[in-house]
């Protein structure tokens, strides 16, 4: 689920960013990395199949907070909200008042959350490369060193403003985009927006 939650929609535009020196898009992404401890942000996703056939639609908002603590909330379709403590992630479905939990070190490690919410130290669980420029963003594509992740490679989209796009790709040659929206780099954020009680009544499953 945290997989699927930092997957992502990608809006396409004809504009080309400037030309770089080799090592550009790297060093802009560490750069975030260095001085970027949160940020708020819209989002928009959309799954495509092997076959390039769109199955899925959604949209939310979510913020994090370094390291290891985020929200992704889920709006449109469904309603689902996902926590990241610092500890635990929990995942919560609303229609199914059912939460599943996880520790964290097993949740992140080489997961798209790892890049966002984790330590500044990414290049321990992602081999990183120059991805180019496209559609107006310098991209960063970054694949997971353990073989059991889950997804083959992400690709990184990013802008003076930070990152506005993800490119997803699992094992399965399913295609995630994301597209990120009113992104607000290092607000303060509610410490609370971080903690998660389960609703009375609801079934907890997981590593409690």
């Amino acid at each position: 689920m945290v997989r699927l939650a930092l997957a992502l929609v990608l809006a396409l535009a004809a504009a080309q960013a400037p030309a770089q020196a080799p090592g550009a898009n790297l060093e802009r992404f560490q750069q975030f990395l260095r001085t970027t401890q949160s940020t708020t942000a819209d989002f928009e996703q959309k799954v495509f199949d092997r076959n390039k056939k769109l199955v899925q639609e959604s949209s939310g908002r979510f913020a994090f907070l370094r390291p290891g603590r985020f929200r992704w909330t889920y709006a449109k379709p469904f309603a689902q909200l996902i926590v990241g403590d610092g500890e635990r992630v929990w995942v919560y479905d609303r229609d199914l008042n059912q939460v599943t939990v996880r520790r964290i070190a097993k949740a992140l490690g080489s997961t798209p959350a790892a890049l966002l919410a984790g330590a500044s130290d990414v290049d321990k669980a992602f081999d990183l490369a120059e991805g180019g420029d496209r559609d107006g963003l310098a991209w960063v594509e970054a694949k997971p060193r353990d073989k059991d992740a889950g997804f083959e490679r992400i690709r990184l989209g990013m802008s003076v403003s930070g990152i506005e796009a993800m490119e997803l790709v699992d094992n399965f040659g399913q295609t995630t985009l994301l597209r990120f929206t009113k992104l607000v780099r290092n607000p303060q954020i509610d410490p609370e927006t971080f903690r998660f009680t389960p609703p009375k009544g609801a079934d907890v499953l997981g590593e409690k």
